[in-house]
């Protein structure tokens, strides 16, 4: 009698042991939803794009990065050095993205006031002000304030936005 005790509270510490192991306390699963303390947004609002966005950053997320990207992006900056717009595509941008994520000891991006806005629900026109501080180390940070010129699509109305196209607007 008394080994059957033994081998139940033993098969349930067993049971118990092995279930509990199976979760991560310290990586918690990310939970997508739309209220005001959720970390990501509904990316099939602006305000959640832009939350998800300014997310990417700060947490040197590229994952999140990456799904704000159309498959068609291209990125355009003003070569100030050489005098001419340059541009690059998706796969280039995620590169540089995530190479500026590793070198940076900290990132802080800050959205400011939307300061045009035209399209419909499909495709829109956003030029946004930012605040960008880089932190690459406590002697060495860079603060960008500029502007990011958006155009974002989506297929339909239930569809989330990606971004198409970003042109640059901040004079270092």
């Amino acid at each position: 009698m008394l080994y059957k005790k033994i081998f139940c509270y033993c098969f349930i510490l067993l049971f118990c042991l092995c279930f509990y192991s199976c979760v991560n306390p310290f990586a918690p699963a990310i939970i997508y939803d739309d209220t005001e303390n959720s970390l990501l947004g509904d990316q099939k609002t602006i305000d959640g794009f832009f939350k998800n966005f300014q997310y990417s950053y700060n947490f040197k997320d590229t994952i999140t990065y990456s799904n704000l990207l159309n498959d068609d992006f291209i990125f355009t900056y003003r070569n100030y050095d050489a005098g001419i717009d340059a541009s690059w595509s998706r796969q280039e941008d995620i590169y540089s993205t995530y190479r500026l994520f590793m070198a940076a000891q900290n990132l802080d991006l800050i959205w400011n006031e939307i300061l045009s806005q035209s399209g419909d629900s499909l495709q829109l026109y956003i030029t946004r002000s930012f605040n960008l501080s880089i932190t690459f180390s406590p002697s060495d940070i860079v603060r960008i304030y500029g502007k990011a010129n958006f155009f974002l699509t989506r297929n339909d109305t239930n569809s989330i936005w990606k971004l198409s196209l970003w042109k640059d607007d901040s004079a270092y």
